[in-house]
């Protein structure tokens, strides 16, 4: 495979993705931020926190947050295991967290990620598992996402280097229908040092039902990540939603 190929093709991903986005039926465009930090004690030991919010429109109707932290250990630079927990609370809609609210959940979950490069290509492969309390109704979930970070100025994720983050994830359960979720995320990011990163982009969220053929939501996702202490030599994004 030609290398130019393999840039060329992500982008082609995107522009039919973000095409795909904003051209679906009875889909308003909502927002999805977010906010990591992660502090290194050293290059394996790290703890993390993370904030949500996600709204029905692109800057209204905040109808959902999630407040997370946990930590997590480097066995080397492409492998990594994590402990998290996390509230996620869900409310009325329409407004700006408007109560009563409709799902209150408490969730724990422990994940393994490793890393792969084909030439400056970046693969990652997070597997997690949740212990989930939903209105005090409990389940477990499994989770596999593909992250891919493409540089484009630089042959690493350095200082200044812009990118092109890439993720696919599907969601288990141990309860029928059993597949329940499609993520599909592209974008557009910036590394502005080993510590700062921000990226933003389209997200589909596809939810799957047995009772009819699903429901699907697009939004325009922002987050950016700091990376606090010590961190090494190769930014840090993994443990992030």
């Amino acid at each position: 495979m030609k290398l130019s190929l393999i840039y060329k093709t992500p982008v082609i991903f995107l522009c039919l993705f973000v095409c795909n986005s904003l051209f679906a039926q009875n889909n308003v465009l909502g927002g999805w931020n977010i906010f990591n930090y992660n502090y290194f004690f050293n290059k394996k030991v790290f703890l993390y926190g993370e904030v949500q919010a996600r709204s029905q429109h692109i800057a209204a109707d905040f109808f959902y947050h999630e407040l997370k932290f946990g930590g997590g250990y480097y066995i080397n630079d492409r492998t990594s295991v994590f402990l998290g927990f996390g509230n996620y609370e869900t409310y009325t809609f329409p407004g700006d967290f408007k109560k009563p609210v409709t799902a209150n959940e408490y969730r724990i979950w422990q994940q393994f990620i490793t890393v792969n490069y084909v030439d400056r290509v970046r693969f990652e492969h997070r597997y997690r598992t949740e212990e989930r309390w939903v209105n005090n109704d409990f389940s477990m979930r499994f989770r596999y996402r593909l992250f891919t970070f493409i540089p484009l100025n630089h042959k690493t994720l350095e200082a200044n280097t812009v990118y092109i983050p890439l993720y696919d994830e599907v969601f288990f359960t141990n309860r029928s229908p059993y597949f329940l979720r499609n993520r599909v995320f592209g974008g557009i990011g910036y590394q502005f040092t080993k510590y700062i990163s921000l990226h933003a982009g389209f997200i589909r969220q596809f939810d799957y039902r047995k009772s009819d053929d699903g429901s699907g939501k697009n939004y325009m996702q922002v987050q950016m990540i700091i990376n606090g202490g010590h961190p090494g030599k190769e930014p840090r994004h993994s443990s992030s939603d």
